[in-house]
């Protein structure tokens, strides 16, 4: 998600708050909204994917390969 498109959600918000917005706002603030959800929720598992847990016996256990997510 780039600086211009959260810019963007950002004076959306705060169109809306003011004076309204028009349908094509309105959709437009929602397929932003879901792209950045979709980016923040790719970013995470990306993160989890990549951490190592030690389990009671002493293993050591990546997530991503534990969940099938590694290639």
């Amino acid at each position: 998600m780039t600086e211009e498109k959260i810019a963007r959600i950002n004076a959306l918000y705060k169109k809306s708050k003011g004076e309204g917005l028009t349908q094509a706002e309105k959709e437009e603030q929602a397929r932003l909204r879901k792209e950045y959800i979709a980016s923040v929720r790719k970013n995470l598992k990306s993160q989890l994917d990549n951490v190592d847990v030690i389990e009671k016996d002493g293993s050591i256990v990546n997530l991503g390969e534990k969940y099938g997510r590694k290639k």
